[in-house]
């Protein structure tokens, strides 16, 4: 049973989370010949001043 965890910086719609897990879940049903309702995909979303690229947080902690 594949169990597939995402980090994803908070702030996708549903219907955007939605259409994720199912190509994630195509994709292992395809890449790794499992049926589909053996597939776990789980998302756990981060905020973004929870997240940073070269010191810079994806979403500034104090309004610029």
């Amino acid at each position: 049973m594949p169990i597939i965890t995402a980090l994803l910086i908070a702030g996708r719609t549903p219907e955007k989370k939605a259409a994720f897990i199912k190509a994630v879940t195509d994709a292992a049903v395809t890449s790794l010949d499992v049926p589909p309702d053996s597939v776990r995909v789980i998302i756990q979303e981060v905020p973004g001043e929870h997240f940073a690229v070269a010191g810079v947080p994806k979403k500034p902690l104090v309004p610029e």
